[in-house]
């Protein structure tokens, strides 16, 4: 079974047990900072678990000798994001599950806003407000967003926090920098899809979750400093996973009939797309990305077929809710690029919507 049953001790609904899994690949000191600033929460039922994805560094140890009370599962080999996830998902004992990155650091309150939002709205996935660590006051998400070209995108980053967004409120999907929800939402939904590995793995929760009528939510109360700074880290294998599983989540998540309605739109989208990799000198990325998911069509289709069968929500409902641009940071592609590159998109996302949406 991939859940457990919850004991009736663990489960009272005034203080439930919140499940806190930490994903570890080789994070050192930030990972021990992180597990502290757990433990200094104002919310005392957790449990924590540490999952390390074979770490070289000893910093799963180090934590471990530190904190004795964290439960330490040591993966043979890195399993990702996703599958490294499921793995302390699977071993949790709580009604509650939090899904938070090692270079994180949460504020005394954090878990009880989420647990206090859930109640009050209900099933769904939340997220808090992610701060920068390192850049005082600098946004890193407010929210994230899905594109109707399966671009994702982290609301507001890069800008400081002038506390404008000051209510609980729906997103297009929850970071998984930190991500809460409970077993029960899991249970319909699914665990994180492996196949993924990395990188739009909390995008495809959310639209899983959206097209079975899970809404995911935004809480300012609830802030998480994080220690990666806005300016986007150039990778070609960051690249060529973003764009693979683009890609993937496209082909798996819309209808045929509507993904053959936005084709001619898509189209243009995606040569946007390979001159923006072009200019980047990541084509060889691309390229890898495209075979990749040519080679892997079979397990497409079957995906394509299992997330058509739970469907509730339509695509034409869910795509009123897509906004046409894209946040893109200044740092990435300029400030006249980025300008360039919404403005295109917009036309392209509007003009689509308009022939779907009729």
């Amino acid at each position: 079974m991939l859940f457990r049953s919850f004991n009736s001790k663990l489960a009272d609904s005034s203080n439930p047990l919140v499940s806190i899994i930490v994903l570890n690949y080789n994070a050192g000191e930030l990972l021990l900072d992180c597990v502290e600033s757990i433990f200094k929460s104002s919310y005392n039922n957790i449990e924590v678990i540490v999952v390390d994805n074979a770490s070289v560094d000893q910093s799963h140890k180090k934590c471990k000798e530190k904190f004795g009370d964290i439960k330490l599962i040591e993966n043979k080999q890195n399993l990702g994001y996703c599958e490294g996830n499921n793995v302390g998902i699977r071993a949790a004992k709580g009604e509650f599950i939090t899904i938070l990155n090692p270079d994180t650091i949460v504020t005394p309150n954090c878990i009880t806003e989420l647990v206090l939002a859930y109640q009050k709205h209900g099933e769904g996935l939340y997220q808090p407000k992610i701060i920068s660590l390192y850049e005082e006051n600098v946004l890193q998400s407010t929210g994230n967003m899905l594109h109707l070209f399966g671009f994702g995108f982290a609301r507001d980053k890069g800008i400081v926090d002038s506390n404008k967004r000051n209510r609980i409120e729906r997103v297009g999907y929850a970071s998984g920098t930190c991500l809460f929800t409970s077993q029960r939402v899991l249970k319909k939904i699914g665990l994180f899809d492996p196949f993924l590995f990395l990188y739009h793995d909390d995008l495809d929760l959310g639209w899983r979750a959206a097209q079975i009528d899970i809404k995911s939510y935004y809480v300012p109360a609830s802030i998480v400093y994080h220690a990666e700074s806005y300016n986007f880290r150039w990778s070609s294998k960051k690249f060529y996973w973003l764009e693979r599983n683009r890609r993937y989540c496209l082909l798996t998540h819309y209808s045929k009939n509507t993904y053959k309605r936005i084709f001619p739109y898509l189209l243009q989208a995606e040569i946007l797309v390979w001159i923006f990799y072009l200019t980047k000198g990541f084509v060889g990325p691309k390229i890898r990305a495209e075979l990749d998911i040519i080679k892997n069509k079979k397990h497409i289709q079957q995906k394509y077929d299992e997330l058509e069968s739970k469907k509730i929500i339509p695509d034409m409902e869910l795509i009123k809710s897509f906004p046409d641009e894209i946040f893109v940071p200044k740092n990435v592609s300029g400030g006249f690029g980025s300008y360039i590159f919404n403005s295109l998109l917009k036309k392209l996302s509007r003009k689509a919507k308009n022939r779907i949406i009729k």
